[in-house]
């Protein structure tokens, strides 16, 4: 089964991202992986504090992995996979795309502010000609009615 992999962060752009990973899971008979990466510095802290810091990180995404999921199995009928990871992002994104031989899809959302489209996509997109796997940049201000009929 081919697999789409949508990142999960708390940007509003990811909402889109996720749409689109989902709808089209959905129409081509795929699945979605959710990929949330904790960056390694939240943790620079004592052990204690650190594993306490990590555990919370970690249940702070499942709950917000959760409302995706619900959505995707009410309305999509797609059960999506929850990978969490710690490191930077463009190499975990990376390790779980060689890891994972179903991915066939990356999924990012671009942001609309001045800045650009964010850091994953300008990061991703310098290398795309060198990437295991296309890239779907889904904008981030697309309507909702505009990502159904496009997918």
């Amino acid at each position: 089964m081919r697999k789409f992999l949508v990142v999960l962060d708390d940007s509003r752009e990811c909402l889109n991202a996720m749409r689109f990973a989902a709808m089209r899971a959905s129409k081509s008979g795929g699945g979605v992986a959710v990929l949330s990466v904790i960056p390694p510095d939240e943790f620079n802290h004592w052990v204690g504090v650190g594993e306490i810091m990590r555990a919370e990180a970690r249940e702070r995404i499942e709950v917000h992995f959760e409302v995706f999921a619900k959505w995707m199995r009410d309305k999509q009928a797609i059960d999506p996979e929850l990978v969490i990871r710690e490191g930077e992002p463009v190499p975990e994104i990376l390790a779980l795309i060689k890891d994972d031989p179903e991915i066939g899809v990356l999924v990012l959302g671009a942001a609309v502010d001045k800045k650009g489209p964010g850091p994953l996509v300008s990061q991703l997109s310098r290398s795309a000609g060198s990437l295991p796997v296309p890239i779907t940049i889904v904008p981030g201000d697309i309507s909702k009615e505009r990502l159904e009929a496009i997918t």
